[in-house]
């Protein structure tokens, strides 16, 4: 299942689509340690310190706002 991954950072929201589900658990584990990392494609992410962390399943319709 793939879907939309949203992750509140210190001073910004990051919005990670189409993503299989379990990208997105591995996340939400590393949730409140200072540094989350996660493999997206054949690289290396370090997203820094991440809390809270949604999913959205399927894809976000950004002209209606969700």
């Amino acid at each position: 299942m793939k879907g939309t991954a949203i992750l509140f950072q210190e001073q910004k929201v990051t919005f990670i689509e189409d993503v299989d589900h379990s990208i997105y658990k591995e996340i939400k584990e590393q949730c409140g340690c200072e540094q989350c990392n996660c493999k997206l494609g054949n690289k290396l992410v370090n997203f820094g310190f991440v809390s809270p962390v949604f999913w959205h399943e399927d894809e976000v319709d950004w002209d209606y706002g969700y």
